[in-house]
């Protein structure tokens, strides 16, 4: 069996910036691989996730989503990857609104100059807020304990959103991996979204973020759509950003591979994240 596949670099517009994503593209009717195929391209294709999409109609698709060690629900990085893919080849064309099957939610995606997708109803889960445990996490991630409230938050995928004090010591965090895979899987989360608020910094940004998630294999991501749109609802909860904000999140510095992410939030309370992105490559897999 062949499938056409491609390498794509989200939430930026040139080639090795952003976060890389496969993309395997199925032809319409084609039913999906089997999951152990589809584990088995990811782990073979090594990227934080890779995406495979099913044409329904030229404005309806199903997607999952794989990382190298198993299925997620959703991943916004790959989704805007998927839809750049699709817009490049043209079976979407630009000014789309398009309805994306996953298994968080179907979710919408504008596909314009700009690609935005839409995010699973935001909600807040937890609060790590026992002093053992807040201590614990921070000597996992390496820094001082934050004044501002620990939380877990979803828009699809649940992530701790940790606030961290300086820009300073975003960049030197340096955490103890296996800590933070026994304590993601303790707290059923996919990992650790770091964050410090930047409007001071003079670069447009809302905050510059790190994530981290290596109970899936994934030391850290240089691109979250799910992380940066819990981190939305977090400020928004806190009244830090407004209710229709527009927020630019920088991350991937760390790994030099620098993107920007950008989310808003409407008057329901809908939470849309997206880019640009950047075909790098493209090929057939021969299975």
């Amino acid at each position: 069996m062949k499938y056409r596949y491609y390498i794509v670099d989200a939430f930026t517009d040139q080639p090795f910036g952003g976060n890389p994503a496969g993309v395997v593209l199925l032809e319409k009717g084609t039913p999906f691989p089997t999951e152990e195929l589809m584990q088995q391209v990811a782990a073979e294709l090594r990227y934080s996730e890779t995406a495979f999409v099913q044409r329904l109609s030229p404005t309806e698709y199903t997607t999952r989503y794989f990382t190298p060690l198993s299925e997620v629900d959703l991943c916004g990085h790959a989704t805007i990857a998927t839809f750049g893919v699709l817009r490049q080849e043209g079976l979407v064309p630009e000014g789309s609104l398009c309805l994306n099957h996953t298994r968080a939610d179907a979710l919408t995606v504008r596909v314009g100059e700009k690609l935005m997708m839409q995010m699973a109803q935001p909600q807040q889960l937890a609060l790590i807020d026992q002093p053992a445990e807040v201590q614990r996490l921070c000597r996992i991630m390496t820094v001082e304990e934050p004044q501002m409230p620990i939380a877990i938050v979803s828009t699809g995928l649940p992530d701790i959103i940790l606030p961290v004090k300086s820009l300073e010591a975003l960049k030197a965090m340096q955490p103890d991996m296996r800590g933070l895979t026994d304590f993601s899987r303790e707290k059923e989360v996919v990992g650790v979204h770091a964050f410090v608020l930047t409007q001071e910094a003079g670069d447009g940004s809302t905050a510059h973020v790190r994530n981290f998630a290596p109970l899936y294999g994934v030391n850290e991501e240089s691109a979250t759509g799910t992380a940066n749109a819990a981190l939305m609802h977090y400020l928004h909860q806190r009244g830090l950003v407004s209710t229709t904000a527009t927020c630019s999140f920088i991350q991937g510095e760390a790994m030099k591979r620098p993107s920007v992410v950008t989310a808003t939030r409407d008057e329901e309370g809908n939470i849309y994240v997206g880019g640009s992105c950047r075909i790098v490559a493209r090929g057939d897999l021969l299975l």
